[in-house]
C-alpha cells in the first residue's frame, strides 16, 4: 500500500494561482482532462480546459432521494462531494461499439469499432471511487478473460484524487474500509486547503508519473503546520460520516435471510428503475445487440450498460428467472453485498451512496442491510372458534 499522502514527507505545495500549471502540464502530454463542473443542477464529469470550469464556491446537500446544490461561502473548487458520475463512466463507457460490417452488393466489408481511447487525466476522484477502479480492475482485468475496452482505457488512464474533507450525508465509506482519506490507487493526491485568506493545495505523488507531474510544478515542500491541516480535515469527515453498514458476516446473512420478509416490504417501494445500478462505481453489468441501417447496408454490434432490475435482464430461453421485483432487488443486493466475495474477493460496495441519494423512492441500502439483522415479526396466531 502507497503511504499515506496525509502525512507523507514528500508533499509538496502549491497555490491556487498555479492550478492551472498542471492543467497545462497535462495538456503538454496528450491528456485530455476530465474532472467536476456544473451542469444540469448537479457536479458532474466532464472535459475541462482548465480550472476556471472546475465549481467554485459550489457544494451540495444530499439524502436519502435527494440532491441540491447550493452556495459554499468559500472559494474551496472540490467542496462537493460524490456526484451521480464516476471514472467508470471514463473506464466502462455507457456505449461501445464492438465491431462493424457494410455490404455492398455481394461484398462484407468488416470494420473497426470504436477508435482507440484517447489518453485521460481523471481529476477529483475520491477514495471511494479509487476503490470501485481497484474492484473493477479485478473484475474485469484479474480473470482468465480480459475486457479490451476496459484494459485500453485503464492503460490511457492517469487518476488524480483529491482528498475528502467533508462527508455527504449519504456516504458510509468509513464503514467499508475505502475512505475517506486516499491512500493508493492514485498517481497524484491533492488536499485543498482555504483558511486565513489563502488558498492552497498540498499534493503528494502515488506513481511516478504523478512525481513527474508534481517535479513540473512550481511548488515549494509541504509545511508541518499545512500537513497537519489534511490530516485535521480528513478526520473531520470521517466523523461527519452520514450513514454506517455494518459489515460482520455480511455474505453469511445475506445467504441464511433469503425468505426475510422485509424483501416483501422493500419490493413495494423498489420501481425496479435501475437508477441505484447506473450510477454505482462498481456495477459492470452489459447487454450487446446488432443495430443495422438498412439504406447505408451498415451493421454495428454495439454493448450497453445494462442492469440486473431489467426484467428482460435474466431471460433465458422458455422464459425469464426473475419476474418480480422482489426478486430483482435481492438478486442485486445479496450479490453487490454477498456474493460479490465469492466470485471476487471482495465486497461489490465502496461506500459512496450514490445508490441512496439517486433512488427516486429514497431506498437506503444501509437500511436495508440492517433490517436483516432483526429477526422477523411474529404473526399472532389466528383464534378460530372451538
Amino acid at each position: 500500500m502507497a503511504a499515506d499522502p496525509t502525512s507523507s514527507p514528500g508533499s509538496v505545495a502549491f497555490e491556487r494561482a498555479d492550478l492551472d500549471r498542471l492543467f497545462g502540464l497535462l495538456h503538454e502530454r496528450g491528456y485530455t482532462v476530465v474532472g467536476p463542473t456544473l451542469r444540469q443542477g448537479a457536479v458532474v464529469l466532464d472535459e475541462i480546459e482548465d480550472a476556471s470550469r472546475l465549481p467554485a464556491g459550489w457544494t451540495d446537500d444530499q439524502e436519502a432521494g435527494q440532491y441540491r446544490l447550493r452556495r459554499s461561502g468559500s472559494p474551496a473548487l472540490f467542496d462537493g462531494r460524490s456526484g451521480p458520475a464516476s471514472a467508470k463512466r471514463a473506464l466502462l463507457p455507457p456505449t461501445a461499439t464492438l465491431l462493424q460490417a457494410r455490404r455492398a452488393g455481394a461484398t462484407l466489408e468488416l470494420l473497426e469499432g470504436d477508435p482507440p481511447p484517447p489518453k485521460l487525466a481523471c481529476l477529483g476522484v475520491r477514495a471511494c471511487d479509487l476503490a470501485a477502479i481497484e474492484i473493477q480492475d479485478r473484475v474485469l482485468l484479474g480473470g482468465s478473460y480480459q475486457d479490451p475496452i476496459y484494459r485500453a482505457r485503464r492503460e490511457n488512464l492517469l487518476v488524480i484524487a483529491v482528498q475528502c474533507a467533508s462527508a455527504g450525508g449519504t456516504c458510509f465509506c468509513a464503514s467499508m474500509g475505502t475512505g475517506p482519506e486516499v491512500r493508493s490507487g492514485h498517481d497524484l493526491a491533492l488536499a485543498e486547503i482555504v483558511a486565513d485568506g489563502r488558498h492552497t493545495f498540498v499534493a503528494s505523488a502515488g506513481t511516478a508519473h504523478g512525481r513527474e507531474l508534481l517535479d513540473g510544478m512550481r511548488a515549494r515542500p509541504a509545511t508541518a503546520a499545512e500537513q497537519e491541516a489534511v490530516r485535521a480535515a480528513v478526520a473531520r469527515c470521517r466523523a461527519s460520516m452520514g450513514r454506517t453498514l455494518d459489515t460482520d458476516d455480511l455474505p453469511g446473512l445475506l445467504a441464511r435471510t433469503l425468505e426475510h420478509p422485509n424483501w416483501d416490504a422493500v419490493a413495494l417501494r423498489c420501481l425496479a428503475c435501475g437508477n441505484c445500478v447506473l450510477v454505482c462505481p462498481t456495477c459492470f453489468c452489459v447487454n450487446t445487440e446488432d443495430v443495422t441501417d438498412v439504406p447505408t447496408g451498415l451493421t454495428r454490434r454495439v454493448r450497453r450498460w445494462d442492469t440486473c432490475y431489467s426484467l428482460d435482464y435474466s431471460y433465458i430461453h422458455g422464459g425469464n428467472v426473475r419476474t418480480s421485483i422482489r426478486a430483482r432487488y435481492r438478486q442485486w443486493l445479496t450479490h453487490k453485498l454477498g456474493t460479490w466475495h465469492a466470485q471476487f474477493g471482495t465486497t461489490g460496495c465502496v461506500g459512496c451512496g450514490r445508490c441512496i441519494t439517486w433512488c427516486p423512492a429514497a431506498i437506503d441500502i444501509t437500511e436495508e442491510a440492517a433490517k436483516l439483522r432483526q429477526p422477523p415479526a411474529r404473526k399472532e396466531a389466528s383464534r378460530g372458534n372451538a
